[in-house]
């Protein structure tokens, strides 16, 4: 398909990339086109005009800023009819949506920045049926695993996996400190925690064992892991992370309600 993304930056750039890789026709604009040039050794166009980049394709994506949607759509609404409206924009909703661009095929879907490496989970609503349907997911497949959700779930999916990302290079970066700290070479230290980190996540998904039950493979009566999970528990990490879920949720809510 001929694809429009509306806003290059780091998401918007990262889409533009896994589509063109997947075999699509992308364009994408930005203000500041200098920090998009990376994507033209990918084949995608760039562009300031974004009633320009809508005009072209058959699918947009608006890759904005929450408080930018309404503006952008109010300049490109009239464009948009019969077309694909995918939204990326955290805590906008399809109704918001549909009152901008009522005769669009709206989408409203949650990336996060694995899709660079063709590695998101994207959650996405939509009342699209049939065809249409199943051209919004050739789409987002491009990204990675997709999954239809109840919108009502959207808000949720953001603050967990659209922001996931950012916690897990947290959980990553103190298990780099840890083996600086008992004497690890840097390198060693890092390539030994992104290795565990993808191994016990292939790990899970393919034995499709609860999480619990592999920790419960590690841990030893007497044995080393156990230590390590006694201190895990007194730094309460288990809840530090279940709040930080808890708050990009309700983040995402607020801007739900400031649409």
């Amino acid at each position: 398909m001929r694809v429009a993304v509306i806003g290059a930056g780091t998401i918007g750039g990262a889409v533009a990339k896994a589509l063109s890789e997947s075999g699509h026709e992308v364009i994408v604009t930005r203000r500041n086109l200098e920090k998009a040039r990376w994507l033209e050794e990918y084949g995608v166009r760039l562009t300031r005009d974004n009633r320009e980049a809508v005009e072209w394709g058959e699918a947009v994506f608006l890759a904005v800023k929450p408080n930018k949607v309404g503006a952008v759509l109010g300049e490109v609404s009239g464009l948009l009819d019969g077309k694909f409206l995918i939204s990326l924009a955290a805590g906008i909703g399809l109704d918001y949506l549909k009152r901008l661009a009522p005769k669009a095929k709206l989408v409203r879907a949650m990336p996060n920045i694995a899709v660079l490496v063709k590695e998101s989970f994207t959650a996405y609503s939509t009342d699209l049926e049939g065809e249409d349907l199943k051209t919004v997911e050739g789409l987002l497949s491009s990204f990675g695993e997709c999954l239809r959700v109840e919108e009502e779930h959207m808000d949720a999916i953001t603050g967990l996996s659209g922001s996931g990302p950012a916690y897990v290079t947290v959980f990553l970066e103190a298990m780099v400190y840890g083996g600086l700290r008992v004497g690890l070479p840097r390198e060693v230290a890092k390539k030994a925690s992104l290795q565990t980190l993808l191994g016990t996540a292939k790990l899970l998904m393919e034995t499709e064992r609860h999480p619990a039950e592999v920790r419960e493979w590690v841990i030893t009566p007497g044995g080393t892991t156990i230590d390590g999970i006694f201190e895990l528990e007194e730094g309460k990490i288990r809840t530090a992370v279940m709040k930080a879920v808890d708050a990009a949720t309700k983040k995402s809510r607020i801007l739900s309600r400031k649409a």
